[in-house]
C-alpha cells in the first residue's frame, strides 16, 4: 500500500535525526501523547531507578441548562452530572526508556454509553520507547495526532465542552502504533507526528484489513512554549514573547463502521473517510487565539438499512471553531468562541449548517488543575440568527474542575 510506505518513511526519517541536541523541556502540563514523569502534584511511588508510578485523578462536576428554543427560554433540558472522573498513572518500569501510560474513565459519557452498549473504561493505554526527549514512539490506545483541541486534555480545555466542529469532525482515540518526533532550528521547532492504526476507536474488536493513516506537521516559529503551552488552551502562563504554532494534518479511515470513524454510531456499510486539518494557535502576555479548520468527505457518505428512511451517515462537510481570551495576573480569564458546521451538497436533505457562539468566565485556582467556569452560549442553524427560527436554542452552564 502507498500509505504503508509512506508511513514507514517517515519513520526512517525521524530515525535519521537522532544525533541533534535537545531544546525543548519536558512537559508539565496534562500532555495526551506522552507518559508524565515530572509532576507537582500527585502521588509518586518509586524504586531506585527501576519503577516509578505517578497516581492523579480529576473530576469535572457541572449544571448545565438548555432553552426550549431561541424565544422560549423555559427549561428544556438539565445537564447535571459528574462529565468526567478519570484516573491517570505515569511512569516506567525496568528501563527510563520504558515509559506507560494509563488512564481509566468512570463516568456514563467517558465510556461511550450515550452512543454504544459496551463500557469502555480504558481511554489510554499505551507503552512508549524514548529513544531522547525528541524522539519517541507507542504501541497502544491512545489519542491519534489530529485536531489540537481534540489533543488537548479536556483538563486543559477553557470550555465545558469542545466546539461543534470538534464534536461532529474530529478524529478520535485507536490501537495502533505511534511516533513523535521534535527538530529544532533556526527557524524554530518542528513537530512530525504519525499514526498507524486500527480505524475502530476505542475497545475494538478484531476487525477487516482496513487500517487508518494519519500525518501531522507543526511549526513553532519562536520556539516552545512555556509548560508545553501549545497543548494547553489559554495564556495563563502569560508569555512575554509572542508564541505561535501552525500545524497541518491529513486522516484516512480506509473502510471505516462507524460514523465519526473511531467514534459514533455503526454504519450500515463500512466507507472510506478522509479528514484535513489545519490550526493556529497565538499567545502573548495573557491573550490566547486559537482557530482550526477540518474538512472531511467520504465518496459516498450515506448508508441505509431498508427503506430509505433509515439513514445513517459520515458528516461529509467542513467546520471552523475560534476561540479568543485574556488571561488577568489575579487568575480571572475572559473567554468568546465561535464555531460552524457546513454540511456538502450529499448530505444537506440530513444536516442543517449549525452556528454557536460562546462566551465564558473563568476562576483558576491552580492552573487547569481547579478551575471554577461559567458559560453560556447561542445555537442557530441555516444562518437564521433569529430567536424564532426553529432549531435555535440557548445554553448555559456551571462546572468546577478539581483533580491534582
Amino acid at each position: 500500500m502507498n500509505f504503508c510506505r509512506s508511513y514507514l518513511v517517515l519513520f526512517t526519517f525521524t530515525l535519521s535525526f537522532t544525533t541533534f541536541s535537545i531544546t525543548d523541556s519536558l512537559a508539565q502540563n496534562e500532555s495526551d501523547e506522552r507518559a508524565m514523569l515530572k509532576v507537582d502534584d500527585g502521588i509518586s511511588f518509586s524504586k531506585d531507578s527501576l519503577f516509578l508510578l505517578n497516581l492523579r485523578f480529576r473530576m469535572q462536576n457541572r449544571i448545565g441548562l438548555q432553552s426550549h428554543s431561541g424565544d422560549d427560554l423555559n427549561v428544556k433540558q438539565i445537564d447535571a452530572r459528574v462529565r468526567r472522573l478519570r484516573l491517570r498513572f505515569d511512569g516506567y518500569v525496568l528501563n527510563k526508556k520504558l515509559q506507560y501510560y494509563l488512564q481509566l474513565s468512570f463516568s456514563k459519557a467517558d465510556q461511550e454509553l450515550e452512543t454504544g452498549t459496551v463500557p469502555q473504561i480504558i481511554r489510554d493505554a499505551v507503552l512508549y520507547y524514548t529513544i531522547n526527549d525528541r524522539l519517541y514512539f507507542g504501541l497502544g490506545q491512545a489519542k491519534l495526532p489530529g485536531n489540537r483541541q481534540r489533543v488537548i486534555s479536556s483538563g486543559n480545555q477553557q470550555f465545558a465542552d469542545r466546539s461543534i466542529v470538534n464534536n461532529e469532525l474530529t478524529i478520535d482515540r485507536d490501537f495502533g502504533l505511534f511516533g513523535y518526533y521534535t527538530l529544532p532550528t533556526r527557524l524554530g521547532a518542528f513537530k512530525l507526528k504519525t499514526a498507524l492504526s486500527t480505524g475502530e476507536g476505542r475497545g475494538a474488536s478484531p476487525g477487516d484489513d482496513g487500517l487508518a493513516y494519519t500525518y501531522r506537521f507543526e511549526w513553532l516559529p519562536f520556539g516552545a512554549f512555556k509548560n508545553a503551552g501549545d497543548y494547553s488552551e489559554g495564556d495563563i502562563e502569560r508569555e512575554q514573547q509572542l508564541k505561535v504554532s501552525l500545524a497541518a494534518g491529513y486522516h484516512k479511515n480506509e473502510r471505516a463502521k462507524r460514523t465519526g470513524g473511531q467514534l459514533g454510531l455503526e454504519l450500515y456499510e463500512a466507507r472510506d473517510i478522509n479528514t484535513f486539518i489545519a490550526d493556529a494557535l497565538f499567545k502573548y502576555k495573557g491573550w490566547a487565539w486559537s482557530t482550526e479548520f477540518l474538512d472531511r468527505s467520504a465518496a459516498n457518505p450515506l448508508t441505509f438499512s431498508g427503506d430509505s428512511s433509515n439513514v445513517r451517515l459520515v458528516y461529509d462537510g467542513y467546520g471552523i471553531n475560534s476561540q479568543l481570551s485574556y488571561y488577568t495576573q489575579s487568575g480571572i480569564e475572559y473567554a468568546i468562541r465561535y464555531s460552524m458546521l457546513q454540511p456538502s451538497a450529499s448530505i444537506a436533505a440530513y444536516r442543517l449548517p449549525t452556528e454557536e457562539f460562546w462566551v465564558g468566565l473563568n476562576k483558576y485556582m491552580n492552573g487547569h488543575r481547579i478551575k471554577i467556569q461559567w458559560f453560556a452560549a447561542y445555537r442557530w442553524v441555516d444562518g437564521n440568527t433569529a430567536v424564532t427560527q426553529i432549531g435555535n436554542r440557548w445554553s448555559t452552564m456551571f462546572q468546577v474542575e478539581f483533580g491534582i
